[in-house]
């Protein structure tokens, strides 16, 4: 306990006699902190919008108007056990055209109709949306001529939307396009705060060589350092954590009323993500301090 204390008053009289490199160290660490908090609800909430695009696509499978209610139930039990179907809904021509009116902005159109021509069908809701083209193939697959026929002759059309490939591509493409941001955020992120800290310690290299020579170890050595890279870390998160703070009080919850995109930013949790950023500042720059002393320590 008592070594504890001499690291602790060793790291506190550390930033005091070199307050410059700290203080740089605290707002380079609070500039990525609220760079990292600001982000990740943003590619969180585009993440979620994306893939909320996605599970929207699905396949209709259109039934002849005489079908028998035997061959809807037997056909709407083969398609829920089809791989990789997720739910199996019957509409029926009356539900359709209430759908459909529902959709229309005038409604006088509907009352032209002396029929409901609009059919029963199927809206089938994969695991994937990748999915489709095996569920298709599966509801419809080629006979001996390698033209595809339906499983059950109560089957008029199997449907999977006009810009449903296009939909793919681009979520798809979208997908990918935050991983990549993601991971350059994390690499940049570590290698600013990692080089501010190896400036700081730069600094203090003579002091290292003395402590050294005097014959301390090099744990005796580094825990001063990684105590001070965690307070460091703590006092530059604290700092990005307050600006955050503000800026979702001021700015996010009020406007997330108005705005469906603002909205979508409250879909992460704030505790947590301050509670991952604090300790993630901290576990940084300690990892950086003690990591990068190794270099000064091999005299």
């Amino acid at each position: 306990m008592g070594r504890f204390v001499f690291f602790l008053g060793e790291a506190y009289r550390a930033l005091r006699r070199n307050a410059a490199p700290s203080m740089a160290a605290i707002v380079t660490i609070a500039v990525t902190v609220l760079l990292v908090g600001v982000l990740v609800p943003v590619l969180s909430a585009t993440g979620s919008k994306t893939d909320d695009v996605r599970s929207q696509l699905e396949l209709k499978v259109f039934l002849f108007n005489d079908a028998t209610e035997t061959e809807i139930s037997n056909l709407e039990n083969r398609i829920g056990g089809v791989p990789h179907v997720e739910t199996v809904e019957y509409i029926s021509p009356a539900e359709a055209l209430t759908l459909l009116e529902a959709k229309l902005q005038d409604k006088s159109l509907l009352d032209q109709l002396n029929s409901n021509p609009l059919p029963p069908a199927f809206n089938v809701k994969l695991d994937d949306p990748d999915n489709l083209e095996s569920v298709q193939a599966a509801l419809s697959p080629p006979d001996a001529s390698g033209k595809p026929q339906p499983v059950s002759a109560a089957i008029d059309d199997i449907v999977a939307g006009d810009q449903t490939q296009q939909i793919r591509e681009v979520t798809g493409a979208v997908k990918i396009l935050l991983a990549v941001i993601a991971v350059l955020l994390a690499i940049a992120s570590l290698f600013l705060v990692g080089n501010t800290i190896r400036l700081s310690i730069y600094a203090r290299r003579r002091e290292v060589e003395v402590m050294q020579l005097v014959g301390a170890t090099d744990w005796f050595i580094r825990w001063p350092f990684v105590i001070e890279g965690l307070v460091v870390g703590l006092f530059g998160a604290f700092i990005a954590v307050g600006i955050l703070f503000l800026g979702k009080v001021t700015i996010v919850d009020p406007l997330s009323e108005d705005f469906a995109l603002v909205e979508n930013l409250n879909t992460i949790a704030f505790g947590p993500l301050i509670a991952a950023l604090v300790a993630g500042s901290m576990v940084v720059a300690a990892l950086g301090s003690g990591v990068t002393l190794r270099r000064f320590l091999r005299i």
